[in-house]
C-alpha cells in the first residue's frame, strides 16, 4: 500500500515528473484509440524514422518519438522506471533539470541513430524507433554520475549503491538480447552519453540546463537595501541550505523512502528555490 500512497501523493503534486508521465500515457491512449477505432496509425507520425530522407519530411519526430508507445508492457515498464528514478532525480537535482535531461537524452539517442542511418542506410532503411527508454536511461546515468554512492532500497529488502542499480538497469535494457530491437538499444547509448556528460558537468559546477534558454540582460537599477534586511535574507538562505543538507544527509544514510511526508514536501519546496 505504501507504493500506491506514494504514487497518489506524487500525482497530486502535479509536478513536472507527473506531467512527463501524463504526456506519455495520453499519447499511448491516443495511438491505440486511433488504430482500433478510426484505422489511422498515428504512431507513423510520432515515431522517429531512421532513414535520413524519411526523417526530413518528419523532422518533428525527433522530439515526439520519446513520448510514444504502442503496447502496455512497453509503457508500463518505462513509466515505472521514470517514476522511481525521476522522483529521486527531482528531489536531488530539481524538476527543471529533470525535464531538460529527459528531452536532451532522448534527442541524443535519436541523433545517434540518424547518424548511423545516414552512414549505413541499408541497415536502417525501413526501421523506426519510439519509446521513452533513451530519455530515461539519460536520467539514470546523470544521477549515477552525480551521486554514484547514494544508497537505494529495492523493495525494502536489498540496499545497493545507485551506480550499481544504474549499471543493472542499463545492462538489462541495452546489453541483453541486443539483436532484438537493435536500433532502440543503440539509442540508449546516445541517451546514456548525454546523461553522463550532464552529470559530470553538474558535479564540476557547470549546469548545462541553464544554457537551454535565453535570459535578457537586465538594465542596471539603483536599489537601496538596509544592512539588517540584507543580513536577514542571507541568514534565511543559509538556513534553507542547511535544511537541504540535513535532509540529503538523511537520504544518504537511510534512503528517500524514510523521509516523512512533511520532509519530502519541504525538500521539494526548497530545491525549487535553488
Amino acid at each position: 500500500m505504501a507504493f500506491f500512497d506514494n504514487l497518489k501523493y506524487e500525482l497530486q503534486k502535479q509536478n513536472k515528473l507527473t506531467i512527463l508521465i501524463v504526456i506519455n500515457l495520453v499519447l499511448f491512449l491516443f495511438i491505440n484509440i486511433s488504430v482500433n477505432m478510426i484505422n489511422i496509425n498515428v504512431l507513423d507520425y510520432l515515431a522517429l524514422p531512421l532513414n535520413f530522407k524519411a526523417f526530413i519530411s518528419h523532422f518533428w519526430t525527433l522530439g515526439t518519438y520519446m513520448f510514444a508507445h504502442d503496447n502496455f508492457g512497453h509503457i508500463f515498464y518505462n513509466m515505472l522506471l521514470l517514476y522511481f528514478n525521476g522522483r529521486m532525480f527531482s528531489n536531488l537535482l530539481t524538476e527543471k533539470r529533470l525535464v531538460f535531461v529527459y528531452i536532451l537524452s532522448g534527442i541524443s539517442g535519436g541523433l545517434l541513430l540518424l547518424l548511423l542511418g545516414f552512414i549505413f542506410p541499408h541497415n536502417f532503411y525501413t526501421s523506426q524507433i519510439y519509446g521513452a527508454s533513451a530519455a530515461i536511461i539519460g536520467i539514470i546515468c546523470a544521477l549515477a554520475m552525480y551521486t554514484p554512492n547514494m544508497p537505494v532500497n529495492i523493495w525494502g529488502i536489498i540496499e545497493i549503491k545507485y551506480k550499481y542499480l544504474a549499471l543493472i538497469i542499463f545492462t538489462i535494457l541495452t546489453i541483453l538480447d541486443f539483436a532484438i530491437n537493435t536500433g532502440g538499444k543503440i539509442s540508449h547509448f546516445g541517451g546514456a552519453f548525454f546523461g553522463l556528460f550532464f552529470g559530470y558537468m553538474l558535479k564540476n559546477g557547470n549546469d548545462l540546463s541553464k544554457w537551454s534558454y535565453y535570459k535578457p540582460a537586465k538594465k542596471p537599477t539603483l536599489k537601496v537595501v538596509h544592512f539588517n534586511q540584507t543580513k536577514t535574507q542571507a541568514n534565511v538562505s543559509a538556513d534553507n541550505q542547511q535544511t537541504i543538507d540535513t535532509l540529503l544527509d538523511k537520504i544518504s544514510k537511510n534512503g528517500y523512502e524514510n523521509l516523512t511526508k512533511n520532509e519530502k514536501e519541504l525538500l521539494f519546496k526548497l530545491s525549487q528555490k535553488k
